[in-house]
């Protein structure tokens, strides 16, 4: 493993985010103003680190949160396969409450350790794991220092849960959020959380992907 650390962030607000659309299917909605002025921040709140690559999914709003962040220090946004959002299938594009009642509980149901259950024709927590994790061990055993990849709410939360071994406590990750995961080889998993940044912002019910589909 040549990374340091592993910045996990989730792209800024949409107006799928701001309208509780469920929106998993790339390219997706893009940034609304608001998500615009997060990732400008978001570009100067790591201006200062020492970061060596950024990354983002396929996404277009992840694309658009990398961009700042890679001009800040002069480096390319690399687009990587596999660390999209978790599919949420027949509920794409669905805001109304039995969809999101549906998606909540099929969510609800992988932090109950149920990681088989599955959205209707789309995705399990498993499945998500299966694609994600792949393609971050790709990321690190190919760059060095400290590598930003800006992905989605629902599939850092799984995905880091993983990384971590499945022990650290998982949390709803506001837009713009940030999990920072440290290199350690001492321990099993080989990494240690160094933050889980909530910001100062409560859950928004319905968000999708902070802790739902986004």
């Amino acid at each position: 493993m040549s990374v340091s650390r592993l910045v996990l962030a989730r792209h800024g607000q949409t107006d799928s985010n701001v309208n509780r659309i469920l929106d998993s299917r790339p390219p997706g909605a893009p940034l609304n103003a608001e998500g615009l002025d997060q990732a400008a921040a978001l570009g100067k709140r790591l201006a200062h680190e020492p970061v060596t690559a950024v990354h983002a999914s396929v996404a277009t709003r992840a694309q658009q949160t990398a961009a700042p962040v890679a001009a800040a220090h002069e480096l390319p946004v690399q687009v990587v396969e596999g660390v999209h959002e978790v599919f949420v299938g027949e509920l794409e594009g669905r805001n109304d409450v039995e969809a999101l009642q549906q998606f909540e509980k099929v969510y609800n149901a992988w932090w109950q350790g149920d990681l088989d259950a599955h959205l209707p024709g789309g995705e399990s927590a498993h499945e998500l794991r299966d694609r994600f994790v792949p393609a971050v061990q790709g990321i690190v055993n190919t760059e060095p220092g400290t590598v930003v990849l800006v992905s989605h709410g629902a599939a850092i939360r799984l995905a880091a849960a993983a990384l971590l071994g499945d022990t650290a406590e998982t949390l709803w990750l506001p837009n713009t959020g940030l999990v920072i995961l440290r290199a350690e080889p001492t321990v099993e998993c080989g990494w240690v959380l160094e933050l889980w940044d909530t910001g100062d912002r409560p859950p928004v019910p319905g968000d999708v992907t902070g802790g739902a589909p986004d």
